[in-house]
């Protein structure tokens, strides 16, 4: 089997110490090695690796930053790299396979490359799912579960989504969300608006001429032109079915 790697650290002697260790390893092939997280982000999203070594507190974004905004390109494997503990928790909340923590020696590195090696030939012909998003505000990490999600509305380089009562901002754009998301639940109503199809009760003709989709809580978003026959013909489906 060969698995490609992905090296996140900004120190280089930390770097040059994974890349050595996994450069042991035959079946390790490294395809990036990066100094912060914008650049970790092009290359995972390129590169598109089995296995990532992510250090968590680095220049201009952070790994918990790198993880919120890839998405739905989340590698199968991450293994946090760092000086300090007080990560642990979040790192594995987040979906991380392992926590290695600076200074590690090379038993306790061997045994997450084997905790990773395991985990990619266990789900090897299994499609990566996530029924969450990972949104991070003011340091803390907060995991929204897409089924709660009724409504996201874009709002400048970020997301709003509306989930209940509550709000919460994610890095990440309307597009990239609508990729995400499955089409059979979600839909696009306006370049900036995506509901949940479960939620809509009807819609509503304006005294402008425009429709308004009309929420299960009396909330009123419009429906844009572009989108008008793509929703009417969604909405008449779904009451057919």
């Amino acid at each position: 089997m060969s698995i490609r790697a992905v090296v996140v650290d900004d120190e280089p002697l930390s770097r040059s110490n994974v890349t050595t260790l996994l450069g042991r390893d035959a079946e390790i092939e490294i395809v990036r090695e990066c100094t912060g997280g914008v650049e970790a982000l092009e290359a995972i999203r390129t590169c598109k690796p089995d296995l990532v070594f992510l250090d968590v507190e680095m220049p201009e974004c952070d790994g918990f930053d790198v993880l919120e905004m890839l998405g739905a390109d989340l590698p199968r494997a991450i293994v946090f790299v760092t000086a300090y503990d007080r990560y642990a928790l979040r790192a594995f909340e987040v979906g991380a396979l392992d926590y290695l923590l600076k200074p590690f020696d090379d038993a306790r590195f061997s045994v997450a490359l084997e905790r990773a090696k395991e985990r990619l030939v266990r789900g090897k012909s299994v499609p990566a799912t996530r029924d969450f998003l990972v949104v991070k505000n003011a340091g803390a990490v907060t995991f929204v579960r897409i089924a709660h999600i009724d409504w996201i509305e874009a709002a400048d380089y970020y997301a709003r989504l509306h989930a209940g009562a509550k709000t919460h901002l994610v890095r990440r754009s309307i597009a990239d969300l609508e990729r995400e998301l499955d089409p059979a639940t979600f839909c696009r109503i306006h370049r900036s608006t995506i509901v949940r199809l479960e939620r809509v009760s009807g819609l509503q003709l304006s005294e402008s001429g425009e429709y308004d989709v009309v929420l299960d809580d009396g909330t009123q978003l419009r429906v844009s032109r572009r989108y008008r026959t793509r929703v009417q013909s969604i909405l008449k489906l779904r009451a057919i079915g």
